[in-house]
């Protein structure tokens, strides 16, 4: 194998780039040469192919989103462009691809090995919401990020004893609220995951406040409802005038990535290249007890839902609820 192809595919996660990184250093360390895709499995299906060099990669290594730009294309669902992406790539005497995304760009990645070219995923996304693996790239600096806003908005809500819900994204995941509620010491944590009673919530706040806080947080995933939907059911059920509601929204998606965030992508960018050299396809890495493992594409995709940490959102009910024995 001589030469190979790397694409981002779906949303950006910060880390993306380290994994190109990774993914050119340890090509280039066998003898190979890596092309970057530009946009996506779009660009796959023009032949919008460029030479990656390790300079290039290098100095985009500590920077968030992706130098190869991602774009949407429902499109490639369709035989007729797989079929053409495989075409282009057979013409510029590529060999192989490594697909960065979520599970859509997982789906693309399957649909070529269906047809007989070999492709391999790494799990690009911040809403951690793919089946099997621990962690996918760019969660843990997407968690930070939604960190540091609630902690700022936590300063204002003290200041005038507000009760504030935050809404965090995580698509129809609630990893992202689960980690950041917990380590923002939040009165409540709504996710998809889990069903919850507004009357509830709203008696666990009003027990913080009995107990001495002198605000209030709330972390709301966005797969659950919009933040005005609960706000306003919230203040209607809780008769808090004070509440407010903000939407963190694409900002957890900026920002430089973190060292777990570039060192899982270092690693899962140079086990990619191992792996089709090793001549296997139809899988993608993830991480389990901290070690790098393989998994099926076809039997990530036939699963309904990921796992979330329930046991992260168990200690948040058992501490909110405490104060009030």
């Amino acid at each position: 194998m001589k030469r190979i192809a790397v694409l981002t595919s779906g949303g950006d996660a910060q880390g993306m780039n380290a994994a190109i990184r990774g993914v050119v250093e340890q090509g280039l360390h066998h003898g190979m040469e890596v092309y970057g895709v530009t946009g996506g499995f779009k660009g796959l299906v023009e032949g919008d192919f460029r030479l990656l060099t390790v300079s290039e990669c290098q100095d985009k290594l500590k920077r968030g989103g992706t130098f190869l730009y991602s774009a949407r294309f429902p499109e490639f669902s369709q035989e007729t462009y797989q079929l053409q992406a495989i075409e282009q790539m057979k013409d510029h005497e590529i060999e192989a691809l490594i697909v960065i995304g979520g599970d859509g760009s997982f789906t693309g990645a399957l649909k070529l090995t269906e047809h007989g070219f070999p492709a391999v995923g790494i799990p690009g996304t911040i809403d951690n919401d793919i089946p099997g693996t621990e962690y996918t790239i760019g969660f843990d600096t997407a968690v930070n990020v939604a960190l540091d806003e609630i902690d700022k908005i936590t300063d204002t809500a003290a200041s005038h004893n507000r009760t504030f819900v935050v809404e965090v994204m995580g698509r129809h995941a609630g990893d992202i609220a689960t980690w950041a509620g917990v380590a923002a010491g939040a009165d409540a944590i709504i996710i998809p995951e889990v069903p919850f009673k507004m009357e509830d919530v709203a008696k666990r706040v009003q027990t913080g406040r009995k107990f001495g806080k002198d605000h209030s947080l709330i972390i709301l995933a966005e797969g659950v409802m919009s933040v005005d939907s609960f706000v306003e059911v919230y203040r209607a059920i809780s008769h808090d005038t004070s509440v407010r509601g903000v939407t963190l929204a694409h900002v957890q998606r900026g920002g430089n990535p973190s060292a777990r965030d570039r060192v899982f992508a270092t690693l899962m960018g140079a086990r990619a290249v191992d792996l089709l050299i090793e001549g296997q396809s139809g899988v993608y890495l993830g991480v389990n007890g901290e070690q790098l493992k393989t998994y099926d594409i076809v039997e990530t995709l036939k699963e309904k839902s990921h796992q979330v940490r329930r046991d992260l959102y168990q200690l948040n009910l058992d501490l909110t609820n405490k104060k009030s024995q």
